[in-house]
């Protein structure tokens, strides 16, 4: 009982620190915006561009702390560029959508670290980059992250329809007169936004995992788009949740944490799918 207590007092000192707090806001809307665009990137398979973006984020965030620039304020728009450049390449059929998502991810990276190696050199801001870092966010990030999160969230839902039907066919839907190039687009540029916003906190090599780890869970309980979507929505905050308390009560980096608890996830939805099919055959 007084381990259990003492574990209680633990995480409630946890939420009187600042930057917990920071964090915890920031990462419940980093978590829902990508379970919501993740169900679209998966059906599409389209997984991997939250690793490709996150690349592209990890190597304008490195030159932007090489030449004292506004961390965010630079990774935002080349990462949307960067977003519409995929979506070009793969559309046109110039690159097949995996080798445009490695070509630009490994020369984004590639470039980043040349360019801080040349100027500050190999610094704590960039292992926060990869990695991630809950004391990363300041003042200024979470409130551009909020309002970013907050965008994300109106426009997916205003054009959830157009979404869900460029998500499942989108020869029908440019058939019916649904311009799939400007939603393809939007789900593209929304993915970016939600990228840029998380790396901060989860690290570059981490954050895609928020994209995919909630909806594959969710696709092994669920099989209605609009049920996945909600479903992986409400695990990825749950996981978060643990996630961030696991950090704090075992001092493990964060990032890590709350992919590892994403991990558990799927691995139990994984394991009740597989219970339920046991049943059904006998």
């Amino acid at each position: 009982m007084t381990d259990f207590s003492s574990a209680l007092g633990g995480l409630g000192a946890m939420f009187a620190y600042t930057f917990v707090q920071r964090a915890l806001l920031v990462g419940l809307l980093v978590s829902i915006c990508a379970a919501l665009l993740g169900t679209s990137l998966v059906l599409k398979r389209y997984s991997m561009i939250g690793d490709g973006l996150s690349h592209v984020g990890f190597g304008s965030l490195a030159v932007a702390t090489a030449l004292g620039a506004a961390p965010l304020a630079v990774a935002l728009p080349v990462t949307v560029v960067a977003a519409f450049l995929l979506l070009r390449l793969t559309e046109q059929g110039k690159l097949k959508g995996d080798a445009a998502i490695a070509l630009l991810s490994a020369s984004a990276v590639a470039i980043g670290v040349f360019v801080i190696s040349m100027t500050t050199g190999m610094n704590t801001d960039v292992d926060n980059f990869l990695f991630g870092s809950i004391l990363a966010l300041n003042e200024g990030d979470v409130v551009l992250s909020s309002v970013l999160c907050a965008v994300v969230l109106v426009l997916f839902v205003l054009f959830y329809n157009r979404i869900f039907a460029v998500t499942f066919d989108e020869v029908h839907a440019q058939a019916s007169g649904i311009r799939t190039g400007l939603y393809s687009s939007l789900l593209a540029v929304l993915t970016a936004f939600t990228i840029v916003v998380g790396m901060r906190m989860m690290g570059a090599l981490l954050i895609s995992s928020l994209v995919v780890f909630p909806v594959l869970s969710a696709m092994c309980l669920r099989g209605s788009f609009k049920a996945v979507t909600v479903l992986a929505a409400c695990l990825s905050v749950a996981c978060y949740l643990i996630g961030i308390m696991t950090s704090f009560m075992l001092a493990t980096p964060t990032g890590a944490s709350i992919v590892i608890i994403n991990l558990c996830a799927y691995l139990v939805c994984r394991a009740s799918l597989w219970a339920r099919g046991r049943v059904r055959r006998t």
